[in-house]
C-alpha cells in the first residue's frame, strides 16, 4: 500500500487538523439528543450545557477514549468462513455493496422502480456470490412497511448471504429489534459479543449535531461489542464549509465524536471512521459524491484520519453520480475507488450504487466487482525479493532470449487478476462473438452468477424467532 502521507497533507499539516479537531471538540462541542448518554460522558469528565444539549470534550477525555479504540478487528460473516479482518492482511482493502438505496435498475428489462423484498434477498445472493464483495449491506424495500422496511430487509440478508452484513437502521424504535434479530443469527447474546455478525452505520447530524437514533445505535452497539461504523456525511458548501480541508476537519471532528461516545460507554469498542464527503453542486444544489472535489475530500480523509489517530477507515469507494451504467458512471466509479484505495482507505463502500447512492444495479454490481479486482491489483504492496525481481532471469538471458518459458514465468504467470466482463481479445473474435459491448457481456455473467446464487438454510427454530421478532415490532411500530 502507497504512503499515505503521499496523498495531500503532510505529516506538520495532520498534526495541524488533528490540533484543531481537538480544540473543535473542546471548545465547539457537539448537540447531543440522547439524555443517558449524555450523562454518561458528564460522568466521564465532559462538559454538559443542559439547556443546548451541548457536550465539549476536554482533550485528554478524547484522548483516553482514541486509546482504546481497537486498530484491527473481525467483521464476522455469518457463516465463519466469511470472517473479514480490518485492516484486511495484505494492505489493501473490503468492498461493501451500496445501502439505503430505494430504486433499482431491473436487469431483466431495464425498468426503473422501487426496491422489493425479493430485490433483497436477490441483492444478498448476488453479492454472496461475487469473489470481490466482502460483504453486503440492504436497500430500502418499498413493498413492506416503511416502519419496519430494515427489519424487513434484514431477515432477507440472513435468509439469503453467508457474508458479513452491515446495517442501517431507519428509525429509532427498530434499533433493538435488529440488535435482537441479529442475536438470534448469532445464537446467542454471548455469541454475538465473541462473533457478531452484524456492523451498524451510526451518523452524525452535519454540521456537528446526533440525534437519537444514531447515538442509540452507538448505545446499544458499544454495550455488545458490535462494531459501528461512525459515520459523518458533510456536503461541502451546505452542511459543511466549501473548502475540503474544512470538509475534512469538520467530519473528522463528528467521527472522533463519535468514537469517543462509544469508548465511554464501553472500552474496546470497535469503531471504524466512515467519512462518506459530498460536494453540493452550485448550479443546482444537488449533493455530489463522485466530483473531483468530493472524492479528493474523501480521500483526503481517511488519509488524515488514519495518520492522525490509527483507527480503520471506510469511505465511498464505488458509485456515480450518473443515474444509469453509462460511461460516466464507470470513469466516476473507477477514479473514485483508485483515489481511496491509494489514500488507504480499509473498506471501500457503494458497490453497485447510483445516481448519489439512491438506485442500485445488479449489473453495476457485477462490473464493480471486476473493477475492485482491478484496483487491487494496482494498489497492492509490490515486494522486492530475489524472486519477485527475477534476478537469475535476467542474469542469465540471452541478448535474443525472451521469458515465456522461464520457470519463474510459470510459477506466476496466473496471479494476473482475469475479468469476466472486461474484454481482451482482437476486434476479430469480437465480432465472431457476436459484438457484445460491456453491459450485454455482463448480462451474460449477471445470469449465470444468479443460476449459481441460492437461498441460505437456516435452522427452523431460526427462522421462526426471526419471523416472531418482525411480526412483534409490526404490530407495535406501525400503530
Amino acid at each position: 500500500m502507497s504512503d499515505p502521507y503521499a496523498f495531500g497533507f503532510s505529516k506538520e499539516e495532520v498534526e495541524k487538523l488533528r490540533e484543531k479537531v481537538f480544540q473543535l471538540l473542546e471548545q465547539k462541542g457537539v448537540a447531543i439528543d440522547h439524555p443517558a448518554v449524555v450523562d454518561l460522558l458528564k460522568e466521564a469528565g465532559a462538559e454538559v450545557d443542559a439547556g443546548s444539549k451541548r457536550v465539549r470534550f476536554p482533550r485528554r477525555l478524547l484522548e483516553k477514549a482514541l486509546e482504546k479504540a481497537p486498530r484491527s478487528l473481525v467483521l464476522a460473516g455469518t457463516e465463519k468462513a466469511y470472517d473479514l479482518r480490518v485492516p484486511r492482511e495484505d494492505g489493501t482493502f473490503h468492498l461493501r455493496t451500496g445501502t439505503g438505496a430505494r430504486s433499482y435498475l431491473d436487469p431483466d428489462n431495464g425498468q426503473y422502480r422501487g426496491v422489493t423484498i425479493e430485490d433483497v434477498a436477490g441483492w444478498a445472493r448476488l453479492a454472496g456470490v461475487l469473489d470481490q464483495v466482502s460483504f453486503p449491506a440492504f436497500p430500502f424495500p418499498t413493498d413492506v412497511p416503511v416502519e419496519t422496511a430494515d427489519l424487513y430487509a434484514l431477515r432477507a440478508m440472513f435468509q439469503n448471504s453467508p457474508k458479513h452484513i452491515w446495517i442501517q437502521p431507519y428509525s429509532a424504535k427498530s434499533v433493538e429489534y435488529l440488535v435482537e434479530m441479529a442475536t438470534v443469527a448469532a445464537g446467542d447474546e454471548a455469541e454475538l459479543r465473541e462473533r457478531p455478525p452484524v456492523s451498524f452505520i451510526t451518523c452524525s447530524l452535519t454540521p456537528l449535531e446526533f440525534k437519537f437514533m444514531d447515538v442509540e445505535i452507538i448505545f446499544q452497539c458499544a454495550r455488545r461489542g458490535i462494531p459501528l461504523h461512525a459515520c459523518s456525511l458533510p456536503s461541502a458548501g451546505g452542511t459543511a464549509p466549501v473548502t475540503i480541508p474544512s470538509v475534512v476537519l469538520l467530519s473528522s471532528a463528528e467521527i472522533v465524536a463519535m468514537a469517543a461516545m462509544a469508548e465511554i460507554i464501553q472500552a474496546g469498542s470497535p469503531v471504524i471512521a466512515t467519512p462518506l464527503i459530498f460536494t453540493m453542486d452550485m448550479q443546482t444544489g444537488r449533493s455530489l459524491q463522485s466530483s473531483p472535489e468530493a472524492q479528493r475530500g474523501a480521500g483526503l480523509a481517511v488519509s488524515f484520519i488514519k495518520n492522525a489517530f490509527g483507527i480503520p477507515t471506510h469511505t465511498y469507494g464505488s458509485g456515480s453520480d450518473s443515474p444509469d451504467i453509462d460511461g460516466q458512471s464507470m470513469a466516476d466509479r473507477a477514479l473514485l475507488g483508485s483515489v481511496v484505495a491509494m489514500a488507504g482507505a480499509d473498506i471501500l463502500g457503494g458497490a453497485g450504487q447510483l445516481e448519489v447512492a439512491t438506485t442500485i444495479s445488479p449489473l453495476q454490481l457485477v462490473i464493480d466487482n471486476e473493477i475492485a479486482g482491478m484496483i487491487r491489483g494496482i494498489v497492492s504492496h509490490a515486494n522486492v525479493d530475489e524472486e519477485t525481481i527475477a534476478w537469475n532471469d535476467l542474469i542469465n538471458t540471452s541478448s535474443v532470449g525472451h521469458f515465456l518459458e522461464t520457470e519463474h514465468t510459470l510459477r506466476h504467470c496466473r496471479e494476473a487478476f482475469r475479468p469476466r466482463t472486461f474484454y481482451r481479445q482482437t476486434r476479430e473474435i469480437w465480432a465472431k462473438q457476436g459484438n457484445k459491448d460491456l453491459l450485454a457481456r455482463t448480462m451474460d455473467v449477471y445470469r449465470a452468477l444468479r443460476e449459481k446464487a441460492r437461498k441460505r438454510e437456516l435452522a427452523e427454530n431460526t427462522t421462526r424467532e426471526m419471523d416472531l421478532i418482525v411480526e412483534t415490532a409490526d404490530s407495535l411500530l406501525r400503530k
